[in-house]
């Protein structure tokens, strides 16, 4: 790390350099109001309005730079942290990137349960993870199981055509290209998704990562929520009420109109077409939905 030494009055921030997260990672800091400019050339970018410089770093590595202190905070696939086997925080589920560690095996094969496949050769560039699953399948400890784990650290599903090994874990998203490989999924080994972690020895100001983190979980909540106002007649908000509970509970306030008031609270995104439908069907009127930006929780 001596790139970054002379960085010492800043928080390390670690995010994914490229690849499945790099994209939605820059959305959620830029929505977190946290400014930067990345040059092409460069894997760290200082941050203009918060004394933070974000490195730029493969996802796989990130876990280890977080769980030994070298950076503070780090967005990476819970996949990530679990293969590494990193001791670290996981504040912030950020609900991006999802999708499964599979034991996959040729379609047309003689494999249909991963039980069968103990003794056989698995390839896989998450060979901690699969070593623990077929060792926890054999009943023993990974250095005395008797299948073999083989590590290929790209296109792992070509692994089995070309005669690598029996069967692969990888992960899928839609599986598409495990249905192109000829593959199909026997086992689920984890269900993976983008967390924001935390060191434990976090050396900068624990102000400044209780306000990112705020801020992310800002983000997070406005992705998931809209803000509704309506206008009910008093006597039927026992009615309208339970459909409206809002986050913590909706706001009621008196309007000029004898009999009536006006109802304010967030609902989920998913189902704002659903609520209001039902408020209309209740008797509430001047039905509207309001994007939220952000937020603080």
């Amino acid at each position: 790390m001596d790139l970054v030494n002379h960085l010492t009055d800043r928080l390390l921030f670690a995010v994914p350099k490229k690849g499945r997260l790099y994209e939605k990672c820059v959305t959620i800091l830029k929505e977190s109001d946290i400014k930067f400019r990345r040059s092409e050339r460069l894997d760290i970018a200082l941050c203009t309005n918060l004394p933070i410089a974000l490195i730029f770093l493969p996802a796989a590595d990130i876990p280890t730079f977080v769980s030994q202190g070298r950076c503070d905070l780090g967005i990476t696939g819970i996949d990530q942290v679990h293969e590494a086997g990193a001791e670290v925080d996981t504040p912030i589920d950020l609900q991006f990137g999802g999708c499964r560690l599979q034991v996959q095996v040729p379609e047309n094969g003689p494999f249909k349960k991963p039980e069968e496949l103990i003794g056989k050769t698995i390839v896989s560039s998450f060979t901690n993870l699969t070593s623990q699953y077929f060792a926890q399948l054999e009943g023993t400890t990974v250095d005395k199981m008797k299948t073999k784990v083989v590590f290929v650290g790209g296109s792992v599903e070509a692994s089995c055509a070309l005669g690598v090994g029996d069967a692969i874990v990888d992960l899928v998203e839609s599986g598409e290209t495990m249905r192109a490989a000829g593959l199909i999924d026997i086992a689920t080994i984890l269900d993976t998704s983008a967390h924001l972690i935390e060191s434990k020895n976090a050396a900068s100001d624990p102000d400044l990562i209780a306000t990112i983190k705020s801020r992310i979980e800002g983000v997070m909540t406005a992705q998931k929520y809209v803000y509704c106002n309506y206008n009910a007649p008093r006597e039927i908000l026992d009615k309208v009420l339970p459909i409206t509970p809002g986050r913590r509970a909706p706001t009621i306030s008196q309007i000029d109109d004898a009999g009536w008031v006006a109802v304010s609270s967030m609902i989920e995104r998913s189902k704002k077409g659903l609520i209001m439908d039902e408020l209309k069907r209740k008797g509430a009127a001047d039905i509207m939905v309001f994007e939220i930006s952000n937020c603080r929780v």
